[in-house]
Protein backbone atom coordinates (compact mmCIF):
# COMPACT_ATOMS: atom_id res chain seq x y z
CA UNK A 1 0.00 0.00 0.00
CA UNK A 2 1.56 3.00 -1.03
CA UNK A 3 0.67 6.69 1.12
CA UNK A 4 0.72 9.55 -0.19
CA UNK A 5 3.66 12.44 0.78
CA UNK A 6 2.40 15.93 2.01
CA UNK A 7 5.20 18.65 3.13
CA UNK A 8 4.36 22.10 4.96
CA UNK A 9 6.08 24.81 3.65
CA UNK A 10 8.31 24.62 6.87
CA UNK A 11 9.13 21.44 5.45
CA UNK A 12 9.91 22.44 2.07
CA UNK A 13 12.31 24.90 3.58
CA UNK A 14 14.08 22.44 5.92
CA UNK A 15 14.79 20.04 2.96
CA UNK A 16 16.89 22.94 1.40
CA UNK A 17 18.78 23.14 4.23
CA UNK A 18 19.45 19.42 3.99
CA UNK A 19 20.89 19.66 0.77
CA UNK A 20 23.40 22.05 1.63
CA UNK A 21 24.34 19.57 4.46
CA UNK A 22 24.90 16.92 2.78
CA UNK A 23 21.70 14.47 4.57
CA UNK A 24 19.58 14.55 1.14
CA UNK A 25 19.86 10.53 0.59
CA UNK A 26 18.94 9.76 4.53
CA UNK A 27 16.35 11.93 4.16
CA UNK A 28 15.21 10.62 0.62
CA UNK A 29 15.53 7.07 1.79
CA UNK A 30 13.48 8.01 4.94
CA UNK A 31 10.58 9.23 3.13
CA UNK A 32 10.84 6.55 0.60
CA UNK A 33 10.17 4.52 3.56
CA UNK A 34 7.37 6.50 4.56
CA UNK A 35 5.73 5.75 1.44
CA UNK A 36 6.33 2.67 0.88
CA UNK A 37 5.02 0.79 4.56
CA UNK A 38 4.53 3.19 7.13
CA UNK A 39 5.38 1.21 10.42
CA UNK A 40 8.23 -0.61 9.17
CA UNK A 41 11.37 -0.93 11.64
CA UNK A 42 13.86 -0.12 11.70
CA UNK A 43 14.45 2.57 11.50
CA UNK A 44 12.40 3.03 15.10
CA UNK A 45 9.73 5.54 15.16
CA UNK A 46 8.82 7.66 18.43
CA UNK A 47 4.89 9.11 18.85
CA UNK A 48 5.61 12.83 19.83
CA UNK A 49 3.76 14.32 22.98
CA UNK A 50 3.27 17.73 23.64
CA UNK A 51 2.85 20.40 21.31
CA UNK A 52 3.59 17.56 18.74
CA UNK A 53 0.88 15.00 19.80
CA UNK A 54 -0.44 12.90 17.56
CA UNK A 55 2.75 13.45 15.38
CA UNK A 56 5.59 10.98 14.73
CA UNK A 57 9.38 11.14 14.13
CA UNK A 58 12.30 9.16 13.02
CA UNK A 59 16.03 10.52 13.20
CA UNK A 60 18.07 11.50 10.14
CA UNK A 61 20.62 11.44 11.93
CA UNK A 62 21.57 11.76 15.53
CA UNK A 63 20.70 15.30 15.48
CA UNK A 64 18.20 15.84 12.69
CA UNK A 65 14.44 14.50 12.96
CA UNK A 66 11.81 13.55 10.12
CA UNK A 67 8.78 14.57 11.82
CA UNK A 68 5.34 13.35 10.24
CA UNK A 69 1.86 13.07 10.64
CA UNK A 70 -0.37 10.00 9.47
CA UNK A 71 -3.56 10.67 8.25
CA UNK A 72 -5.56 7.27 8.32
CA UNK A 73 -8.68 8.41 6.30
CA UNK A 74 -7.23 9.97 3.15
CA UNK A 75 -4.21 7.69 3.51
CA UNK A 76 -1.34 10.56 3.19
CA UNK A 77 1.70 11.38 5.51
CA UNK A 78 1.54 15.13 5.92
CA UNK A 79 5.59 15.53 6.57
CA UNK A 80 5.82 18.67 9.15
CA UNK A 81 9.93 19.39 9.58
CA UNK A 82 12.44 17.72 8.27
CA UNK A 83 15.23 19.49 10.13
CA UNK A 84 14.73 19.55 13.73
CA UNK A 85 11.71 19.65 16.11
CA UNK A 86 13.49 21.36 19.26
CA UNK A 87 13.39 24.73 17.86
Amino acid sequence: MNWALVYTSRARRDAKKLMRSGLKPQAQNLLALLAANLYQTPPPYEKLVGDLAGACSRRINIQHRLVYQILDDIKTVKVIRMWTHYE
